[in-house]
């Protein structure tokens, strides 16, 4: 047995020890009067699994006792076994385990199975191996050497061209959905085999090497077994190379690990389809796999089946074996590794595209709490209100008892005569009103008496107390709601930098491209560079991670190509014969800051100088009055080079703009140090993410708009008198430093600001690489937004990369402050008008303007015809789903029966296709409900299962059935019986389909 097969066998052999486990600790759960179908289910799938398992490995014998046992589990998930079975049933699950177990363990020593003891088994349980079973599948071996015989004409006749290209096998037709999943696996392990041929240059580490073979070892395996046959067999000759320097025979020379890149590449190229054509893709397979043969030549074997022998089944066989090897162990590798732990770190993959989604969930979050501090301050300026309002009740209040009822004892002291009752208002109290002589013993000082304004004081004293009472308990209130908010704030925060940590990638996953960008620039210019990088584990978003990486790309070729000096100069200059390009990444605040420095010659200013006269940028004599400053901005000048010829490296004019350009798109900068004779240094400033972020919020005039607050510098006042116009530039000093002046009502057309007390609101914000004065009419504060899109019709308005949701609801405009600098506002206006004005006049804009749109001009809408598709199987949903879109069907799919009844009953459909075996409903009840109800008893069902007997298909029709289709099923078959059920027109659903 091979060193492969080998690796194959114990992947093998640890998963299905890990089963038999399984099976024999829980086994007993059959016993049980009313055992649990979660425990009936797992143990159905640990026996399935090693029936499958052991098939796929060469294990017929294990894999039909194993299947025994699945049969057993499954029949009890569906019915219930009589105390009667028990007995017998027990003995042979618990024999079958040992038996097993047996097997194992000899195929552990001798890779070859017990056929006696399975023999014997087998004759003693012989009503589990009944032998009148028939094969499943007769016609297999004959299809099989079919398919050998037409291999080998193939394999003879591309032998005869002479190309190794030829004698590659074809591949399958691979569905998106299986590309989907597996390319961006096959990226990690080639990323993989890059850092380790990298690493191996400079250390021949034997640990980097079985990294090596593992990663290569999985892509082509993985490669054969979702029928990418021709990149899996690519694979196979560079594993063949890279187990020969596994074991020794071959160095990892730079010519090794030059071919062993180059290699990565063309499978890359081959897994995207990257090829212009099939003649450049025979081209660069040829002249790699010559160049393999050099260092590891095909075995006799192996030559003579690439050159015409048709691999056999047992050959089919291995390469099966080794395709499912690598779909295990990865996971294999990881349970070795956490069984030395304390515990298992569990993980999942998970699409970008969700992680996008659920970021704009946080940000709506973001966007709600924004709205909800906006209706506090709303709530909070009623309080100020009712305060106000309730000072001066009690104002009134006061002044009224002052006026009417606290008078009235010192008035009625004044000696005016007897008192009489019959000069006194009505009294209210029923004493009063029925007995006078009551208040002629008692004199004013010793009996209160109450009148209608007496009442009416102490009813507005109440009044008054009750509205005070309230506006406390509401201040409360929102005393409480504010610091509910505050933790709803902070609930927010902590799910999005959750969900940001989710996206986050180390930038070491950079260091690997660059650095072989790095040697390759070396090596295409003869000199000798080495690389330090520090700082791989800082983290950023993986949209920002893609964005930046041909940046850097360009900035270390760039650092090798004009920075890094030649040998012989270096030792001339006191220098080591080597350069260094030291890249280090870190984190400050809400950016990541990245540093390209080399140890070069730094940038020669009179060179770029030269360069941009000749360019006709500049004048010879403002040229002389350039600072160095200036000369370096130049350097950002699209099309600009210092290069005097054209390389693959330098002299294109494809330069540091679109390193600029690409980063003002992330709201990033780049900033530029160059020491003559000592090197230069490149900073870029990337943000953390690009959804949410702190803003400056500005209005002018009656519209408010958005500034990134990273750009902010400060906020100052400014004097009208303080602004000069210079040239057409407004110019100001800040901190003795001339600042270029944007007025911002001026530039996008709004009413004129106007001074308050004499003084401007101006927004110093770095701009590129300059600094600009913005000035507003005032300054709102600042907060985190979500940054909105604008939509597909303003994709061209450029000024404005984004919108965010105020508080109100509204709109505010998030302003591009690089975009501000770089273009004159005017520029596209006078098109742009004419555009729009043009349309107003455009062919059918009568018709509009009357709106009178003739029929002819109306197409006709068809109805579509909805399926719903119900299988257990996403690769069958998707399959069978796919094969319908294009034929112009609207597909619903289905997980099982359940959800493809809640389907039908919400939306309606005008075919059902369904499986028979399903989880929660099968396709037997499905069709039961949908014969109990009106509105559904019409809907035509297809069957499309794998169980072909007559029993299944006559059971399929008693239940309603129209058609009945076995798995697998071709295209043209399912297309026919489609059509001949529901036509090629849409009929009328019998339930309303949405």
């Amino acid at each position: 047995m091979s060193t492969l097969d080998r690796e194959a066998v114990e992947v093998f052999l640890q998963e299905a020890s890990e089963n038999l486990q399984y099976l024999r600790e829980y086994v007993s759960v059959l016993q049980d009067v009313e055992p649990r179908r979660e425990d009936l289910e797992r143990l159905y799938i640990s026996a399935h699994t090693l029936s499958g398992t052991s098939a796929s490995y060469g294990f017929p014998r294990f894999s039909e006792v194993a299947g025994k046992l699945a049969h057993v589990f499954q029949y009890a998930l569906n019915a219930p076994l009589g105390s009667d079975l028990h007995g017998p049933l027990t003995e042979f699950l618990s024999d079958g385990i040992s038996l097993l177990e047996t097997d194992l363990l000899e195929i552990s020593d001798t890779g070859k199975e017990s056929i006696d003891d399975i023999a014997v088994f087998k004759e003693r349980y012989r009503f589990a191996f009944p032998a009148e079973t028939p094969p499943l599948n007769l016609s297999q071996p004959d299809l099989q050497e079919r398919f050998a015989r037409e291999e080998s004409r193939e394999s003879i006749v591309a032998a005869a061209t002479g190309s190794y290209f030829d004698a590659l096998p074809t591949d399958d037709e691979v569905p998106d959905e299986i590309l989907e999943f597996f390319q961006p696996e096959a990226e990690e392990h080639l990323q993989v085999v890059s850092d380790c041929l990298i690493s191996l240059e400079g250390n021949n580490n034997p640990e980097e090497i079985n990294k090596l073979f593992r990663a290569i070892h999985t892509v082509k395996g993985s490669a054969a077994q979702v029928g990418l046959k021709r990149l899996g067999a690519i694979a196979h000759r560079i594993e063949d190379l890279i187990g020969r320097l596994r074991d020794g025979e071959i160095e990892p020379s730079p010519g090794v690990v030059d071919l062993c890149l180059e290699s990565v590449d063309v499978l890359k190229k081959t897994l995207h389809r990257q090829w212009a054509d099939e003649v450049e893709m025979r081209t660069g397979v040829d002249s790699l796999l010559g160049r393999v043969a050099e260092f590891a030549p095909l075995d006799p074997e192996e030559a003579e089946a690439s050159s015409g022998a048709a691999i056999p089944g047992q050959a089919a066989l291995k390469n099966e074996v080794e395709a499912a090897s690598q779909s295990s162990a990865p996971s294999k590798k990881t349970a070795k590794q956490a069984a030395g732990g304390t515990s298992t770190v569990k993980s999942v993959r998970i699409a970008l595209a969700r992680l996008d989604r659920m970021m704009n969930t946080v940000g709506e979050l973001v966007i709600n709490r924004t709205r909800m501090v906006g209706r506090v301050a709303e709530l909070e300026k009623l309080v100020d209100t009712l305060s106000f309002s309730k000072e001066r009740l009690q104002g009134k209040v006061s002044e009224f008892q002052e006026k009417y009822e606290f008078n009235r004892i010192s008035n009625s002291r004044a000696p005016k005569g007897p008192w009489s009752p019959a000069q006194t208002p009505k009294m209210l109290t029923s004493a009063a009103a029925g007995d006078t002589s009551f208040w002629s013993e008692f004199s004013e000082l010793e009996m209160d008496r109450y009148d209608d304004f007496n009442i009416l004081s102490r009813s507005m004293a109440e009044i008054s107390a009750d509205v005070n009472e309230v506006l406390s308990q509401l201040e409360g209130f929102i005393g409480r709601v504010e610091g509910d908010i505050d933790e709803f704030t902070k609930l927010a925060h902590h799910l999005q930098d959750e969900i940001t940590a989710a996206r986050m990638v180390p930038i070491g996953t950079l260091y690997s491209r660059l650095s072989r960008a790095v040697r390759d620039a070396a090596n295409s210019t003869g000199k000798h560079v080495e690389m330090d990088l520090s700082g791989s584990e800082t983290e950023l978003d993986n949209n920002i991670i893609q964005q930046i990486s041909d940046p850097l790309v360009h900035l270390v070729r760039n650092s090798v190509a004009h920075g890094i000096e030649q040998g012989t100069d270096r030792v001339a200059a006191g220098k080591s014969p080597a350069g260094n390009i030291t890249l280090r990444a870190y984190h400050r605040g809400n950016h990541i800051y990245i540093e390209v420095e080399d140890d070069g010659g730094g940038i020669n200013y009179e060179r770029v100088k030269q360069s941009a006269i000749e360019r006709g940028l500049v004048s010879e004599e403002t040229a002389d009055r350039l600072t160095e400053r200036d000369l370096r901005e130049i350097l950002f000048h699209p099309g600009f080079s210092t290069a005097s010829s054209k390389t693959e490296l330098a002299g294109r004019g494809v330069g540091l703009d679109v390193v600029r350009a690409n980063l003002n798109a992330l709201n990033g900068e780049i900033e530029i140090e160059s020491t003559s004779g000592k090197g230069t240094k490149f900073t870029l400033k990337v943000p953390l993410t690009l959804i949410i972020s702190p803003a400056l919020f500005v209005r002018c005039g009656t519209t408010n708009f958005a500034l990134p607050l990273a750009v902010v510098e400060e906020i100052r006042r400014l004097r009208a008198d303080e602004i000069e116009d210079v040239g057409g530039k407004l110019l100001t000093k800040v901190r003795d430093v001339v600042t270029e002046v944007v007025r911002l009502d001026t530039y996008l057309g709004l009413p004129p600001l106007e001074p308050i007390n004499g003084y401007f609101r101006m927004v110093v914000a770095n701009a590129g690489s300059r600094k600009i004065g913005l000035v507003v009419e005032e300054v709102l504060g600042k907060d985190e937004i979500v940054i909105k899109n604008l939509g597909e019709y303003l994709r061209r308005v450029k000024l404005f990369p984004g919108t965010t949701i105020a508080p109100d609801g509204s709109l505010i405009l998030l302003i591009d402050l690089n975009r501000m600098v770089a273009t004159e506002p005017s520029e596209r206006r006078p098109l742009q008008a004419s555009a729009s004005a043009a349309r107003i006049f455009a062919p059918g804009s009568t018709a509009i303007a009357r709106g009178s749109i003739p029929s002819e001009a109306i197409d006709r809408v068809e109805q579509e015809r909805v399926i719903v598709v119900a299988d257990d199987s996403i690769s069958v949903r998707k399959f069978v789903g796919r094969m319908l879109e294009k034929n112009g069907y609207r597909v619903k799919l289905a997980a099982d029966g359940l959800e493809a009844a809640e389907l039908i009953t919400q939306h309606g459909c005008h075919l059902v296709i369904t499986d028979l075996e399903m989880p929660r409903m099968t396709g037997y009840e499905l069709m039961v409900q949908l014969r109990q109800s009106p509105s559904t008893r019409r809907i035509p069902v297809m069957v499309v299962t794998s169980r072909a007997g007559a029993k299944h298909r006559d059971r399929a029709m008693k239940e309603g059935a129209t058609a009945f289709l076995t798995k697998p099923v071709q295209e043209d078959q399912l297309i026919a019986a489609v059509e001949q059920l529901i036509g090629t027109e849409a009929p009328r659903p019998v339930a309303p389909v949405a």
